[in-house]
Order: structure tokens, then sequence, then C-alpha cells
């Protein structure tokens, strides 16, 4: 398995062109879910430029010592929003997709705990091959599956002192 890794500039522009895609096709949604942890930052600047609603579903499947192995999906009880009810047209958001099966179960979970939701479409920045699930808007498909190095991920390895070292506070 190969590795990619992405810098902040990078994730910012692949959210920046998600937002365009959906935009381009002009599907009308009128609230967001974004899939925590993967998917709350592209959720959360998806729902500022569409200035839309964002609710957070966590949801996890991942865990280990090192973070990559994946077992039983975890989904939250209930939805995070500030609306009264998810209903209508959802986009539901997620970093990636790489088996399928969250997105998959989780469509499944939103439309047994909120029957008045219309349609569910799923947007990601990046799609592997290996994924049982297509979603409907993806930024780059991957056709070898490289394990991603988001930007981010450095903060699961560091502790608050390793932080104030960084910042020279400690």
């Amino acid at each position: 398995m190969s590795d990619l890794y992405i810098s902040w500039s990078e994730y910012h522009q692949l959210i920046e062109q998600l937002a365009i895609k959906i935009y381009q096709s002009q599907w009308e949604f009128n609230q967001i879910v974004c899939l925590a942890r993967g998917g709350l930052r592209i959720g959360d600047l998806l729902s500022r430029i569409y200035d839309k609603p964002l609710g957070i579903l966590s949801t996890s499947s991942y865990g280990g010592e090192d973070g990559n192995i994946r077992g039983e999906l975890n989904i939250a009880s209930c939805v995070t929003m500030t609306t009264a009810n998810l209903s209508g047209q959802i986009l539901l958001v997620d970093d990636l997709v790489d088996s399928g099966i969250t997105l998959e179960k989780t469509i499944l979970w939103l439309k047994q705990q909120y029957p008045q939701i219309q349609t569910i479409k799923t947007a990601v920045l990046w799609y592997k091959d290996c994924s049982i699930f297509q979603p409907d808007y993806y930024v780059t498909y991957l056709s070898d599956n490289p394990w991603i190095h988001q930007p981010f991920e450095k903060y699961e390895k560091m502790n608050i002192a390793e932080v104030g070292k960084i910042l020279d506070l400690a």
C-alpha cells in the first residue's frame, strides 16, 4: 500500500473543489450532516460556503495503537444539530470512502432514525478503488488505495506538553 501525504493548503483546496463539484451538479440540499471525526472540517467549511445548517454524527471504526486497524463500526445515538429536525435533502459528508461500510451503514441508520429525510447524497474528498460504495461527489479517485496522511494527524500522537514545546511555551 502506498502513502499519500496532504498539506493544509492541498486539504483546503480539495474542500473548495468539492464545493464546486456539488454546486455544478445543481442539486439543492437543505442540511449537511458530517461524520466526525474525518468529515468535521469538511462539513464545517461546506456549511459556511453554502450557508446551510450543519449536523454532526460521530462514527468510529478505526483504532489500535496507530489508529489504522479497522474494527466494527460504531454510530452515535443521535445527530447533534441546531435545527429542530433532520429532513428533506441531506448532504452527508466524510473525508474519504475506503471500504464504503461507514457511508453505507450510516445512510441506513439516518433513514431509520429520521424517516422524514427524502434524499441523501454523499460527498468526500477521496474515493478509493477498494470501496464497495461510490459517493455521489468526490474530488480524487485513488486506484491504488493509498494510506492518506492528512495534515491534522500529527496531533493524534502529541500531548499538550509537546504542543507547548512547539510553541516554545513549555
